[in-house]
Formats: C-alpha cells, sequence, structure tokens
C-alpha cells in the first residue's frame, strides 16, 4: 500500500501529466482525499476547506473530484440516499463497513475477497471488472452510546 505523503504526490502528479494546471484548491482538495483520514462528502470537504478558501464554491469541490475521478484516483460510493462519499486512499474496489447511524465508513482487509471474486467469476461464467460489498451495522461508538 502506498503511503499518504507518496498518494498525494502520486495524484498531483498524474494531473500533471494528464494536463491539469495544479492550484492551491485542488493541492487542498487531493490533500484531503489522499491523507485524510475517512471517506468525506463533496460537502465535507468544502467544509474543510472554506476557512482557507472561503470563495470556494461546492460546484468548484464537486468538479474537482469529478476530475480525479476521471484518472481513476477517488473511489466514488454512491448511497440511495443520494449521499455520495471519497475515498482516495484506495481508489480501487474494496469492502467498506459502514455505521447506519453516524454513516461512519471503515476500510476492513479481507484475505478472502480475491478468492470470492474468482468463485463468484466461476459459478457465474461471468468476467468479473468491478465489484462493490458493503456491509450495513452500527459502530462501537455508536453502540456505546445506548448505555
Amino acid at each position: 500500500m502506498i503511503n499518504q505523503k507518496n498518494r498525494y504526490e502520486f495524484i498531483i502528479q498524474k494531473m500533471r501529466d494528464n494536463g491539469h494546471k495544479i492550484t492551491p484548491q485542488r493541492m487542498a482538495i487531493v490533500n484531503i482525499l489522499a491523507v485524510g483520514e475517512g471517506h468525506p462528502s463533496v460537502e465535507n470537504i468544502h467544509v474543510q476547506l472554506k476557512q482557507d478558501f472561503p470563495t470556494m464554491s461546492l460546484a468548484t469541490v464537486y468538479k474537482n473530484i469529478v476530475l480525479i475521478k476521471s484518472l481513476g484516483e477517488v473511489l466514488e460510493l454512491g448511497f440511495p440516499d443520494g449521499s455520495n462519499r471519497y475515498d482516495g486512499n484506495k481508489p480501487y474496489p474494496h469492502p467498506h463497513v459502514i455505521c447506519i447511524k453516524c454513516k461512519k465508513i471503515v476500510d476492513p482487509d479481507l484475505d478472502s475477497l480475491d478468492e470470492m471474486k474468482k468463485e463468484v467469476a466461476s459459478e457465474t461464467q461471468f468476467k468479473i471488472l468491478n465489484h462493490r460489498l458493503d456491509f450495513f451495522g452500527i459502530c462501537s461508538a455508536c453502540m456505546a452510546e445506548k448505555v
């Protein structure tokens, strides 16, 4: 796994290589996606950047995430309620555990995922191009609140 500093530098270099200007706003968005913990929404990223970039619009954040996504460097997690969250640390398909109360998202490391993918392909005779595996539950912090 690439470390967070290298991940940031990798995304910035990929943007340069594809002819995109590297603005302070873009650098800040990439930093949140590559170095930050969790899976922020566009709105969450906007709030984090508002103090340093008071004139930055929500649309600017969204457009930059779409750009980074088009380069294959962020994974978008869509939810039925219309909210999207983004993962710049692991921009490839991987499982998530999602708290149904606080919406926290955790990335478990599952050694069996590759075997599961092979088993699904074998059983269905599909060539698996992509996948999404989400587990929903209640995190330990939310469970502790009930007590």
